[in-house]
């Protein structure tokens, strides 16, 4: 694992422990002497992933589109892709990164990290895909997948595509000794 793509809000949340966790996670990755690539903003959790990677000395790849890079990009990332949409955006944020991890956020942390499991349930790839899940935000999300599992819509190995954390040392270690394990979706 060379990179890690990370998904966050643009916002800092209203807990302070949503920028330290961000700010963690970031010194983690520098001291794993990992790369980051992400949203490309100098806002919210975003910025404060990005500048503890920085801190520890390691690069930084932000992937904004052009629609409002003037507002919100990072002037200090060691490359800044400015990209046409959204849908390009993801794309290459998730093809420069060896594994992708999601921070609290909301709709597009959310729509991010939904679709890199079902490109991995779908076998479209097998990297890792981590949620670091600070004093449980993500827990009612959780609960979903769970429920949608009973209800049949998700098979219970594909809930395993998916590694959950608190602590984001701990997140990146668990990511990189995943071992992707073979479950079609269509499989019976």
């Amino acid at each position: 694992m060379q990179d890690v793509c990370v998904f966050c809000g643009s916002s800092p949340g209203e807990d302070p422990v949503f920028m330290q966790s961000a700010k963690a996670l970031g010194e983690a990755i520098g001291k794993a002497s990992m790369g980051l690539v992400y949203g490309g903003a100098h806002v919210g959790l975003m910025g404060q992933v990005a500048d503890a990677v920085l801190a520890g000395g390691q690069k930084v790849v932000g992937v904004i589109p052009q629609s409002f890079a003037h507002k919100v990009s990072h002037t200090e990332l060691t490359e800044l892709h400015v990209v046409d949409s959204m849908h390009t955006r993801k794309a290459m944020m998730f093809e420069l990164a060896g594994a992708c991890i999601a921070l609290p956020g909301g709709f597009g942390t959310l729509e991010e990290l939904t679709e890199v499991l079902t490109w991995a349930q779908l076998e479209f790839h097998q990297k890792p895909i981590g949620l670091l899940n600070i004093n449980g935000y993500y827990d009612a999300l959780l609960a979903f997948f769970d429920q949608a599992v009973l209800a049949g819509f998700i098979k219970p190995q594909h809930l395993e595509l998916l590694i959950v954390h608190h602590d984001p040392t701990e997140l990146l270690k668990l990511l990189e000794d995943y071992k992707p394990k073979h479950v079609t979706k269509w499989s019976h």
